[in-house]
């Protein structure tokens, strides 16, 4: 497990899988997500119990808020190679009443440490909606910088296209 004062990284459990449900039937925490159809309960609990191990390829890791000792969040790295040394990462938090107050942040330092000294990662990327500007503020506070823009990439609820901005973090850059 992965720590510091306000959350800890923790594998998944199926017990979670309420949580997750709950966050992905949530309009404002889906708002920037690429979702795919709706998934049952039973569904998501199926999914949490036949989740593969995690691995170097594919990191997933629920945000737990030290304070409670509850899940607020998911934080993954995927898609990484050793002979290449990048990977991609995810995140969100599903408790709106953690917004905002930090827990997003650490948990960003946390993963992207862990990619960089354990996983020997060269390269953190990720993706954002352009107009989904608390996320790209947190991103640059941990030293993420902007690559590059795909145009109208993401189609949001209402029908309306968005532009996603590719950031990066390379080793050393963690702040």
């Amino acid at each position: 497990m992965l720590t510091g004062k306000l959350v800890r990284l923790r594998a998944l459990e199926p017990s979670d899988a309420e949580s997750l449900y709950r966050w992905n039937s949530d309009p404002d925490v889906g708002r920037w997500m690429v979702n795919g159809h709706p998934l049952s309960l039973a569904q998501i609990r199926k999914r949490c119990e036949e989740r593969k191990e995690n691995s170097y390829e594919h990191v997933l890791l629920g945000i737990e808020a030290l304070d409670e000792g509850k899940l607020i969040g998911v934080i993954d790295l995927e898609g990484a190679e050793p002979e290449v040394g990048n990977a991609e990462l995810t995140i969100y938090l599903g408790e709106k009443s953690h917004w905002g107050k930090g827990y997003g942040t650490e948990a960003m330092r946390l993963m992207c440490a862990y990619g960089f000294n354990v996983m020997r990662l060269h390269l953190i990327a990720l993706w954002v909606v352009a107009e989904n500007e608390s996320a790209r503020r947190v991103y640059r506070k941990v030293g993420f910088q902007e690559d590059g823009r795909h145009r109208e990439a993401f189609r949001g609820e209402d029908g309306k296209r968005y532009d996603m901005i590719l950031m990066s973090l390379l080793n050393g850059e963690l702040t």
